[in-house]
């Protein structure tokens, strides 16, 4: 497999130890603040880095703007990569335990801002023990950055709340919802003071692209995201991490979606238009 937008385990294998490749660990657990740094500390890949989703990954929340899980400034993620061993030349590999979005969420960062050279591990570390991986709980031995990353945020591949509010009713805006189908139909809401879905908006389960987090092939997955002629693709979730998966998978598929960072606690927060049901 080349490198990125995935790899699979054999190829970290061969290319771990290798100093222009950073591993990092993504593991987070929603409502479970810290429990990935825990799962870290406990056993990780050898050589991974840890980088939390709520204090790196993430500004910290406030008020509804940019939802619960809003995007980091340029100069804070900068900071966290570095911590990360990060620089402007590195091969970064992100990972979590089985796609639960914290690896594609640093991934979409690293290409919003402009970084490189960004891949996920295909499977996880679910899938790196599968194949024998061997793990650790040693902290990753510093190297020096070389060059240190400069982000520069890219312009088109996010969506903001009043651009969808008013094309809701948009033909050519394919909306892709990638919470579970209880949580899109609004039968329940475990997290956020609303029920429903964005209008129009349709449901693809994160969990859909990339079962025990292994992506689906390139052409399934062009066919589960279903864009027709001249159609854009936009990812939400209900803060943002998740709906880093479906972009992932859209670029799996050789195809362009942005996200829509803020999500569902964003756009429910503030009183937008809601839609419950199929």
């Amino acid at each position: 497999m080349a490198f990125g937008p995935l790899v699979s385990p054999e190829w970290l294998l061969d290319h771990l130890g290798q100093r222009e490749v950073v591993v990092v660990d993504c593991r987070f657990v929603l409502g479970s603040p810290g429990a990935g740094r825990r799962g870290w500390e406990e056993a990780h890949i050898p050589t991974a880095h840890f980088l939390d989703v709520d204090l790196d990954l993430s500004a910290p929340p406030g008020g509804g703007a940019g939802g619960r899980h809003p995007l980091p400034a340029g100069s804070d993620f900068a900071v966290a990569a570095a911590r990360a061993g990060i620089g402007q030349g590195s091969t970064v590999v992100a990972y979590d335990e089985a796609g639960e979005g914290g690896a594609a969420r640093l991934w979409w960062l690293l290409r919003h801002f402009g970084h490189e050279s960004q891949a996920v591990l295909d499977g996880g570390l679910r899938g790196w023990r599968a194949m024998g991986g061997r793990l650790d709980d040693m902290p990753p031995r510093p190297w020096p950055l070389g060059a240190a990353f400069t982000p520069r945020a890219v312009a088109g591949d996010v969506a903001g709340a009043e651009e969808l509010l008013g094309r809701l009713d948009d033909p050519s805006l394919v909306l892709m919802d990638a919470r579970a189908p209880a949580r899109f139909r609004g039968e329940v809401e475990p997290v956020d003071a609303v029920a429903g879905h964005i209008p129009g908006a349709r449901n693809v389960p994160f969990s859909v692209v990339a079962p025990l987090g292994r992506f689906l092939s390139k052409e399934s997955l062009h066919a589960a995201l279903e864009p027709g002629p001249g159609q854009e693709l936009v990812a939400y979730c209900g803060s943002g991490v998740t709906a880093s998966e479906l972009v992932l998978a859209a670029a799996v598929a050789g195809l362009e979606a942005r996200l829509y960072p803020g999500s569902w606690s964003e756009w429910s927060s503030r009183g937008l238009p809601v839609a419950r049901g199929e």
